[in-house]
C-alpha cells in the first residue's frame, strides 16, 4: 500500500502535469521534450525489464524495452513511459537515483523498498494518464459494464487492465479485478466499497466462474464474455443472507492467463 500522505502528493503532482495540456490523451512525448529527457526504445530481450530510468553524468535517461510490446504508440508502451516518468518526477525517487540510493534496476536485496517505489510509480502513471477530474466526467452516470471500460480505454489510450484498476479507485461502481495464470490467482484488486475482499480459494480460481470454466476446460477457445455468478461460488465469508446474491463477471483470456472483472448490478 502507498501511504495516504504520499498518495495525495503523487496524485497532485501527476495531475498537475497532465492538466497543463488540453489533450485528453496525455502527450507523454511533449513532457519528455519539455524536460529534455532522452528516451531510448530498444530490444533488451525478455525477462529483463519494461522500462528503466538511469542517472548518469548529471542527466536522466529512460530506456524502454520494445521486446515486451513497449512501443511509443502502444497502450503498454505509454504506461511504461508514464511509470518511468514517475521515477523522474517523484522527489524521493529522483533524489534517490541521483544519489545512488535507489537501484535503477529492480533490486532483490530490498523487496519491500522495491515494491513500494514501483507502486508509487504505477500510481503516478495512472494519475498522469487518467486524471481524476477528466476520468470521472467521462464516466458520468453510465451503467457499468465492459463497454464502459472499453470506451474509457479508447478515450485515454490505455490498456483494459490499467483502465479497470483506475476505475476501481475512482469509478462510480464497486469493482473487483482478478488476474490468474494457469488456474492460479496471481493478484486481485478491489474498490474500497466492494462487498467481498477474498476469493473462495486463496490461490486456485473458483471453478464456478467464467475464468474457472476456461482453465478447467483446457483453454478450448479464447473468452471475452460476461456472465452472472453466485457470490457463494466466488467469495469467502458470504453470510447466510447473501447466499442468493449475484454478481456479473466479465472474463478476458489469452493462452494461459485470464483477467476477470466482478461487479454487482
Amino acid at each position: 500500500m502507498i501511504a495516504k500522505k504520499n498518495r495525495l502528493k503523487i496524485k497532485k503532482l501527476a495531475e498537475y502535469i497532465a492538466l497543463q495540456f488540453d489533450e485528453k490523451i496525455t502527450p507523454l512525448e511533449r513532457i519528455v521534450a519539455d524536460e529534455n529527457l532522452d528516451v531510448f526504445y530498444d530490444n533488451y530481450e525478455s525477462n529483463t525489464f519494461d522500462g528503466m530510468t538511469i542517472y548518469d553524468n548529471g542527466k536522466f535517461y529512460i530506456h524502454i524495452n520494445t521486446y515486451n510490446g513497449n512501443r511509443v504508440d502502444t497502450d503498454r508502451g505509454r504506461f511504461t513511459l508514464a511509470h518511468e516518468l514517475g521515477h523522474y518526477f517523484i522527489d524521493t525517487h529522483r533524489i534517490g537515483l541521483k544519489n545512488g540510493l535507489l537501484e535503477p534496476h529492480p533490486s532483490l536485496t530490498n523487496k519491500a523498498q522495491y515494491f513500494s517505489i514501483e507502486r508509487e510509480a504505477d500510481y503516478f502513471a495512472a494519475c498522469l494518464l487518467m486524471p481524476e477530474e477528466r476520468f470521472r466526467k467521462d464516466i458520468g452516470n453510465k451503467k457499468f459494464g465492459i463497454k464502459v471500460i472499453d470506451y474509457l480505454r479508447s478515450e485515454y489510450k490505455i490498456s483494459r487492465t490499467a483502465c479497470a484498476l483506475r476505475f476501481a479507485d475512482i469509478g462510480n461502481y464497486p469493482l473487483l479485478i482478478v488476474y490468474a495464470e494457469n488456474n492460479i490467482i496471481r493478484w486481485s484488486y478491489s474498490s474500497e466499497d466492494f462487498p467481498f475482499k477474498w476469493m473462495i480459494n486463496d490461490k486456485i480460481v473458483p471453478r464456478n466462474t467464467v475464468m474457472g470454466d476456461y482453465f478447467n476446460n483446457n483453454h478450448i477457445a479464447e473468452v471475452f464474455r460476461t456472465e452472472q455468478v453466485w457470490a457463494i461460488d466466488c467469495f469467502k465469508y458470504v453470510k447466510d443472507e447473501d447466499r442468493q446474491r449475484k454478481f456479473y463477471e466479465h472474463c478476458i483470456t489469452h493462452k494461459n492467463s485470464a483477467l476477470s472483472l466482478f461487479w454487482e448490478d
